[in-house]
């Protein structure tokens, strides 16, 4: 593991790059068409480079660089939900976690970078295009982070895959389910958690919280924390100082957690 194949670039406006050291000229977009072994490899970190018209700073491969450069398809769980999810759930080092719903992968890449080499990360998504690019999401990060955690991935609905599971993880210390529908699901892996375990829905709208918390009481988990967090940025006013930016609030999702006592 480590960052030795790939280089991160930040371009002047703080667009992110992660650039795989292919010998191959080919087209990077965003770039342009360059042979990344030639013209990046005796880059060191803090170095600069013209590359067309636009200027880039190589920078340090970390989980901020690997969110900002990361292939999108369907849409990520933000920073902000990543980090209450993680706090909340109480996340560390050598933990397993069963994730449902891995989409483009934005929340995989905080839980790998979290349990470290000793965790259990296993993912399900029922959509396969979906799955395509948060494995690939997955696969930068295990070649640029010092510890990457073992990785398993399961194609399907995580109701049709619990015997799946069950044959590579008898239990987990942490579940997470980013799904449309979270009663099957819950009903379905609430029993594999382990006591003092914890399950978390990501929940686009309240219904789906109200739906999500029934499910766990009749599944003997206890509620511990249902909301929502408020992301307000600041940046620099024309006339000088700070304040709020223009813009809605940062509501993206209500979350529940639930432990199992």
């Amino acid at each position: 593991m480590g960052d030795n194949n790939w280089v991160a670039l930040e371009e002047e406006d703080g667009k992110t790059y992660l650039v795989e050291l292919v010998d191959k000229t080919h087209k990077i977009k965003g770039i342009g068409v360059i042979n990344p072994h030639e013209m990046l490899n005796h880059l060191q970190l803090g170095d600069s480079i013209q590359l067309g018209h636009k200027s880039f700073v190589r920078l340090p491969i970390g989980l901020p660089e690997l969110s900002k450069s990361m292939v999108r398809r369907a849409q990520t769980i933000s920073a902000k939900d990543a980090g209450m999810i993680i706090a909340k759930m109480g996340i560390g080092s050598g933990y397993s976690v069963l994730e449902a719903g891995l989409g483009s992968g934005g929340l995989s890449l905080h839980i790998a970078n979290v349990i470290g080499e000793n965790g259990i990360h296993l993912t399900v998504e029922p959509r396969e295009e979906h799955s395509n690019v948060g494995l690939e999401n997955l696969r930068r990060a295990s070649e640029c982070l010092s510890e990457f955690p073992k990785h398993h991935h399961i194609n399907g609905n995580i109701e049709d895959v619990v015997d799946q599971i069950k044959s590579i993880k008898s239990d987990f210390d942490s579940i997470i389910l980013d799904l449309p529908q979270h009663k099957s699901a819950i009903d379905s892996v609430a029993g594999l958690l382990k006591t003092g375990g914890r399950l978390c829905c990501y929940c686009p709208v309240t219904s789906q919280v109200e739906s999500s918390w029934e499910a766990c009481e009749e599944n003997g988990l206890t509620v511990e924390w249902a909301g929502e967090l408020i992301e307000r940025p600041w940046g620099r006013a024309s006339r000088g100082g700070i304040r709020p930016v223009n813009g809605p609030f940062g509501h993206t999702a209500f979350l529940l957690v639930a432990t199992k006592k």
